[in-house]
């Protein structure tokens, strides 16, 4: 039987899951990895950290199934988005730590693109706003600040990637530089209508195209794998997409109208819209599904930044011991007594988009106990995803049926029913929670003929639990949006 072997390359690790014909999930291996953060507001990693983790958890995966390497039929990429490197392309060495998609070291110059009116002609084009969040600005700050880098790059030794990028290349020992679309739609540099990257935004921030990756469709062809590098394993690297987009596939949302949100160190609302990529009126973003050689399918999305990472704050504070004791001190109290938190400690993504806006915590009493705060950050997943979920209706104009959701958080039943009653709607948690690598998985099994149809890929979904909406959540989310207020008027901090 072949096996579909997928890598998903996370903010804090990478995970490889090995899937079966019959798309059963048959083994897991898992490997964290540091972050660094050398001054505020910056986030980066060790590409390095990536690759060395990524041959770890792949070692593991496959000795747990007993799958050697001619066992493997094609391998799916899954990663981080937004996520920036740059690296040379004789020594694939990286010529700077990477810049992580949660880094707002360009603030500066996103506002400084604004006033300079690009904000009309980026949505248009790109389907998204200017914000730090993406990959333009970071290149553009990596070419200015590193010794050497815009020399190079102009003479066309240096390659820029998002992390599916930079493995391809790995995997590949140098042999492809290649992305997919829904990565590239990331960047805010490519224009998600004509599918190419933008001249004029490549000339504004000063980036070469030559340093660019050649875009190909999701469900594709990204190389062979070189098996001197890559655990014996010679096979084709067959299906790319960013995590969002795969946790899409994962979840079965083929069908234009299908919607999911993922709990992660963010949390993540998309919304497929099918052959229409629609324009926001209420601060979503644009985006690309997926893709195969017939063409593209999109998305409205709700980036929302911190979710899960705001339970990883509080075990830093040392309020948890570990971040997987919040959902049972969660459920240890009825209610929060009151306490709002929003966490904007890298500012607010969607509907909000404002880099300045702070972390902030109102309602607090003497009374106020350790678990009323977990619980605190626990609700806030699911008052920023009510945030997000009404703004995407009312840019589709269609009302929301259901919502399918996944991530570490979506354990947490407590905060699932909550989510229920805010939205109004059913919650359906499936069986497999690795929807994220499942659905890397099934892009390269269609990719090969694994599988031979979207159709059959959906019939392998299967429902955990459905948490139906009880109501009297409409006082307690008037209240989030006060606080929501309170963390949006911050005044712009001290460069």
């Amino acid at each position: 039987m072949p096996f579909v072997l997928a890598i998903d390359a996370g903010t804090t690790g990478v995970r490889a899951v090995v899937v079966d014909a019959g798309g059963a999930t048959v083994a897991m291996g898992y490997h964290e990895f540091p972050q660094s953060f050398p001054r505020p507001g910056w986030v980066e990693h060790d590409p390095e950290d990536w690759w060395r983790t990524a041959l770890a958890a792949t070692g593991e995966a496959l000795a747990a199934a007993g799958a050697g390497p001619a066992d493997v039929a094609a391998i799916g990429i899954t990663n981080q988005r937004e996520t920036t490197v740059v690296w040379d392309r004789d020594s694939l060495k990286p010529i700077h730590p990477a810049i992580v998609w949660q880094d707002r070291r360009t603030a500066g110059t996103c506002e400084a693109l604004r006033d300079e009116g690009w904000e009309e002609r980026v949505r248009a084009r790109t389907g998204l706003v200017i914000d730090p969040y993406f990959s333009g600005t970071k290149i553009a700050w990596l070419l200015e600040h590193v010794d050497g880098a815009r020399a190079a790059a102009e003479a066309g030794r240096l390659a820029f990637g998002t992390v599916d990028a930079y493995l391809i290349a790995r995997l590949t020992n140098g042999a492809e530089h290649a992305t997919d679309h829904t990565n590239a739609s990331r960047t805010m540099l490519f224009d998600i209508h004509r599918l190419d990257w933008d001249d004029e935004l490549l000339e504004r921030l000063g980036i070469p195209r030559a340093m660019l990756p050649e875009v190909r469709p999701s469900i594709g062809r990204f190389g062979v794998t070189d098996p001197s590098v890559f655990q014996g394993i010679e096979a084709p690297i067959a299906g790319v997409a960013g995590d969002q987009q795969a946790a899409l596939v994962g979840q079965a949302c083929f069908e234009p109208g299908d919607a999911k949100n993922t709990y992660g160190t963010g949390s993540f609302v998309l919304l497929n819209t099918g052959e229409r990529a629609p324009t926001s009126e209420h601060g979503l973003l644009t985006t690309i599904a997926y893709s195969d050689p017939g063409g593209v399918r999109y998305a409205l999305e709700g980036s929302i930044f911190v979710t899960g990472a705001a339970i990883q704050w509080l075990r830093d504070l040392g309020i948890l011991s570990e971040s997987s004791e919040a959902s049972d001190l969660a459920a240890s109290v009825p209610d929060t007594q009151g306490v709002y938190f929003v966490p904007a400690l890298t500012g607010l993504g969607a509907p909000w988009w404002d880099p300045h806006a702070r972390g902030t915590i109102v309602g607090l009493t003497r009374g106020t106990t350790r678990a009323h705060l977990v619980r605190a950050a626990v609700e806030a997943m699911a008052y920023q995803t009510r945030d997000v979920v009404d703004a995407m209706v009312a840019d589709a104009g269609v009302p929301l049926s259901a919502l399918r959701v996944d991530g570490g958080a979506s354990a947490n039943d407590t905060m699932l029913q909550l989510q229920a009653d805010l939205l109004g709607v059913p919650v359906r948690r499936p069986a497999i929670q690795e929807t994220t690598a499942i659905g890397a998985a099934y892009l390269a099994g269609l990719g090969t003929g694994v599988w031979s149809s979207k159709e059959e890929v959906a019939g392998h979904w299967r429902l955990d639990r459905e948490f139906t909406p009880g109501g009297g959540a409409d006082d307690a989310y008037t209240d989030w949006r006060r606080a929501v207020a309170q963390a949006l008027s911050w005044d712009h901090p001290p460069s």
